[in-house]
């Protein structure tokens, strides 16, 4: 194969593989968005209860009021979910001040109902904020990917650990499950686009695509992983460079 065949081959490749994680990471917003709509149909079930006992008891102004205080704390909620939703319909391709604790919790609410299924005792460790300068959806991409390998990893009942802390300049994200762990043989070849043990089901792209992005922030991704009996499990580490103090 000449070079220039070989250039071209290349940049087939790389445009398959950029059209793959653009197509990834719409299934994630989709998956986001679905979620979202069953946290916000509990506040407006709500609001529809009490506006229909408001409508009954209106000759009751005590009551009347008792039921509007009700009804505006299920508004805060409803806009609480959706103002922290709308952050990740923004373009990824711009680098925006976020707080990666709400884009973590994001990433967690994808996979609600597998954690639900699998029984998985969540254990988080987040502070209150932690901001800095992210592509916001490229980064809920890179999390939701780990937890979903996390999740897989995870038998009935198996645990999640999820935690964001300052080091110095750097932000860190832990993402550590006690699954069966990855095999030596593997983990120099996780990251390979493409690479997979879980054919026919997986594409081999999701670590690939982790990577990219958090080499995209500058920053650096590292496994851990066993698979002896009793100690097995994996964690995940994501340091990025860039915190911006909270004002």
């Amino acid at each position: 194969m000449s070079f220039r065949e070989q250039s071209e081959l290349q940049a087939e490749n790389d445009a398959l593989y950029e059209a793959l994680r653009n197509a990834e990471e719409r299934a994630i917003a989709g998956q986001l968005a679905l979620e979202t709509m069953h946290e916000i149909r509990n506040p407006l079930e709500a609001l529809g209860n009490l506006t229909f006992l408001t409508q009954q008891e209106a000759e009751d102004p005590e009551r009347v009021r008792q039921y509007m205080s009700l009804a505006e704390e299920q508004i805060r909620n409803g806009s609480r979910v959706a103002s922290k939703t709308l952050a990740f319909a923004r373009s990824s391709r711009v680098l925006q001040r976020a707080d990666l604790v709400g884009v973590a919790e994001a990433a967690l609410r994808i996979h609600q109902p597998t954690i639900q299924s699998k029984k998985v005792r969540l254990v988080k460790c987040l502070p209150e904020e932690l901001v800095g300068e992210v592509h916001v959806g490229e980064l809920l991409q890179a999390m939701s990917n780990l937890i979903a390998n996390a999740l897989e990893a995870l038998p009935l009942e198996g645990a999640l650990h999820l935690r964001l802390r300052r080091r110095s300049d750097r932000m860190q994200i832990l993402i550590s499950d006690n699954g069966h762990g990855i095999p030596e043989e593997h983990m120099k070849k996780i990251f390979r686009p493409f690479y997979t043990t879980k054919e026919p089901r997986g594409t081999g792209l999701g670590l690939a695509i982790t990577k990219s992005i958090v080499d995209k922030h500058g920053g650096s991704l590292r496994v851990k992983s066993s698979i002896r009996a009793g100690k097995s499990g994996t964690t995940f580490l994501i340091s990025l460079p860039g915190i911006v103090p909270a004002v």
